[in-house]
């Protein structure tokens, strides 16, 4: 997990489980699912979820962030196999 780092680019990506969660410049998205377990595989992935998350605080906290800031759909480009 230690490579990730939220915000920094538009091609990282993590999976946790059955969670993905995809980095982009302006957001995070975060999708799926997480079975987290009572047993030390459990505590693991809890772990790492929260430093995910500690990242991501961290990260929002450093910044003048605005209120809200207007997400913009990426481009539609044309299948190139068609």
């Amino acid at each position: 997990m230690s490579a990730f780092k939220p915000f920094e680019n538009e091609a990282d990506s993590l999976e946790l489980d059955e969670l993905t969660i995809e980095n982009r410049i302006d957001r995070l998205s975060i999708y799926g699912s997480v079975k987290i377990t009572r047993d030390k595989a459990g505590l693991k992935l809890a772990q790492e979820l929260i430093a995910l998350l500690d990242a991501t605080v961290k990260k929002l906290k450093a910044e003048d962030l605005p209120d809200h800031i207007k997400v913009i759909a990426p481009d539609q480009v044309a299948n190139p196999f068609k």
